[in-house]
């Protein structure tokens, strides 16, 4: 590592240290996400303003680590058996009318091809920003939690998957061909994963735990470093095999002590959320063109993109649950559920490689999922606020509703 490199990436650590401090700091008066203001300070350090931070070599690498493990994480706690049935339904049901509305309205603003990468950027949801704050809130099991996991889940893996054939040209087949592959190769690693631990492994992953070895940490590293890895040799978007590789840890976790799963997990969660995840958020503000909102037609497309992620992917969202949740709680869901930026980021980012999306497009689109991220979960958590909401949410009949 150069020494320029180990200068950028101590300012971005800085960075990555000083957003919760501000965020605290705010919370007296106004509640700012940590991941609005770790974007904001990358914009602050980045070219547009003191160009103190530029995406490239080590800084780049860790932010796409921060991304997979962001992925990871967010996969890790997608729990199949929690969500399926009428959550999983309705969720999916609500992203395929999400889909059919964005497409409509991207063919609308930009034609065909850029107008259905619009389309598929206004149908995602931010699952792994937001589900540190259902957690943190005591939301995460109940009733609400288990529809929101479905929701954000299908939010985050649909997209990226019709990103793949939107983005593949003439050769669908090929698209359709690879996603099987990858797919078989999943769904192989979760069959291993499910298996009871051969009693060696098992002893193994206990005495390592609290030494310097690290069996079960480093596994959980390798499994997400190579689904990462066959994704993009399949020539698909890491992100799918990051989420893919959070699914197999997790069932792998699971077949061991609880107590030794918390542990590893919560040491997955302290390489994340503690070193690598920031990167991620902080590098996208480096990497956001400023510039391109200069142009006032550009600008204006960001307010009108806000309320775009609230109609085509909250509403849907929205009116599926309301007979499960109540208006209340399933205006809070449609709020959340149109809470959009790692996946947008990713989205445009792909787009914009392949001359498909124009810089001030997807600077709108990032802008507008800023935007989304500091207003609609706070807006929703004031929802869920109060004792009527408390005991609402805490229904725990698996599947009601549609």
């Amino acid at each position: 590592m150069t020494s320029e490199s180990s200068v950028m990436l101590t300012v971005v650590l800085a960075a990555a240290v000083l957003a919760p401090i501000i965020a605290d700091r705010l919370a007296r008066v106004v509640l700012v996400p940590s991941v609005v203001l770790q974007i904001g300070l990358g914009i602050l350090i980045g070219p547009a303003v003191l160009n103190w931070v530029r995406a490239t070599g080590v800084v780049d690498a860790l932010s796409d680590l921060g991304l997979a493990f962001l992925m990871l994480l967010a996969g890790y706690e997608l729990e199949y058996a929690r969500i399926r049935g009428a959550p999983l339904r309705a969720a999916v049901s609500a992203w395929f009318a999400s889909l059919v509305l964005g497409i409509g309205v991207g063919l609308l603003i930009a034609g065909a091809d850029a107008g259905l990468v619009i389309a598929l950027a206004l149908t995602t949801t931010t699952l792994g920003a937001i589900l540190p704050v259902i957690r943190d809130r005591g939301l995460l099991r109940t009733e609400f939690g288990t529809r929101f996991l479905a929701v954000g889940a299908t939010g985050e893996f649909l997209p990226i998957v019709a990103v793949a054939f939107a983005l593949s040209g003439e050769r669908p087949a090929h698209t359709t061909a690879v996603l099987v592959v990858f797919a078989l190769v999943a769904a192989g690693a979760a069959a291993l994963a499910r298996r009871p631990r051969h009693p060696a492994v098992a002893r193994l992953v206990t005495v390592t735990l609290g030494t310097s070895a690290q069996v079960a940490v480093r596994f959980c590293v390798l499994v997400s470093v190579a689904m990462v890895a066959l994704a993009e040799t399949l020539d698909l978007d890491p992100v799918m095999g990051a989420f893919a590789s959070g699914v197999v840890i997790h069932l792998f976790l699971d077949t061991g002590v609880p107590s030794e799963s918390d542990e590893v997990l919560s040491r997955l969660e302290g390489i994340g959320f503690g070193f690598l995840i920031p990167i991620f958020f902080i590098v996208s503000g480096v990497r956001f063109d400023v510039d391109a909102l200069a142009d006032p037609s550009t600008l204006a497309l960001v307010p009108v993109f806000l309320v775009l992620f609230l109609v085509v992917r909250g509403g849907p969202t929205a009116l599926l649950q309301a007979r499960t949740l109540g208006v209340r709680h399933a205006a809070a869901m449609g709020l959340l559920a149109a809470t959009a930026l790692p996946l947008l980021v990713v989205i445009t980012r792909i787009a914009q490689d392949e001359g498909v999306l124009s810089s001030g497009m997807a600077s709108a689109l990032v802008g507008a999922g800023m935007l989304s991220v500091l207003v609609f979960p706070a807006v929703a958590l004031r929802l869920l606020d109060g004792r009527a909401a408390r005991d609402s949410l805490g229904r725990s009949d698996p599947h009601p509703g549609p």
